[in-house]
């Protein structure tokens, strides 16, 4: 049960991280699905979103759920019957959980160089502290991805943008954490970011 990090952020919030080294059948045996999300699994055509999925069922249980305690809203926003806050992510042979009082958004990336070549797509006001000379030049852009997905699924509202609505207040990549916020329709929200790297892979969070 390669269960790869436990992170407690702080008395209300903790992030599980899973590296998925099991194979389809090792993940399905020992679950227990609710009807909804065999369908989902089976209609997957690639086993390895088969096995994100089926991880993210195994991180449910080392915090103490099952299946049946999660859903989804209309806008595809995950929710635990208990009240309590979730965020979900998996990429490639990761997968990750965060679970809180508070709202919360997570995400994981592969470090890919191209995420350079559509940055202008997600990219705006952090410009002004990127320089494509920056040997870490990928690996802040890798973050600030992360901490807008991470937006994006806290606040699960259609028809926001990475570019225009949200914005990452410059950061070093020791530093491990930034504040961020949304801007949207007028009002203000701002989030503490948290990232780390691993494998190759970079993991961000906010927090509401």
């Amino acid at each position: 049960m390669p269960l790869y990090k436990s992170i407690s952020v702080n008395s209300q919030t903790t992030v599980k991280i899973w590296k998925i080294e099991e194979s389809y059948t090792e993940l399905i045996t020992p679950l227990n699905l609710k009807e909804e999300s065999l369908s989902r699994v089976n209609a997957m055509k690639s086993q390895l979103h088969q096995r994100g999925f089926l991880s993210v069922r195994h991180l449910l249980r080392a915090f103490g759920y099952t299946d049946q305690d999660l859903f989804y809203d209309d806008n595809g926003k995950p929710h635990l019957k208990d009240g309590k806050h979730i965020s979900i992510t998996h990429s490639f042979t990761f997968s990750g959980v965060i679970v809180s009082d508070k709202e919360v958004g997570i995400d994981i990336e592969k470090q890919r160089d191209k995420i350079a070549v559509i940055a202008k797509k997600f990219v705006d006001y952090e410009f002004e502290y990127l320089s494509e000379l920056d040997t870490d030049y990928i690996n802040r852009l890798t973050v600030i991805w992360g901490i807008k997905e991470s937006l994006y699924k806290l606040f699960a509202t259609p028809g926001m943008l990475f570019r225009e609505h949200f914005l990452v207040i410059p950061f070093m990549m020791e530093d491990r954490e930034t504040v961020c916020w949304i801007d949207y329709k007028m009002k203000k929200y701002r989030y503490n970011s948290y990232f780390l790297e691993f494998e190759g892979f970079t993991c961000a969070y906010v927090l509401g």
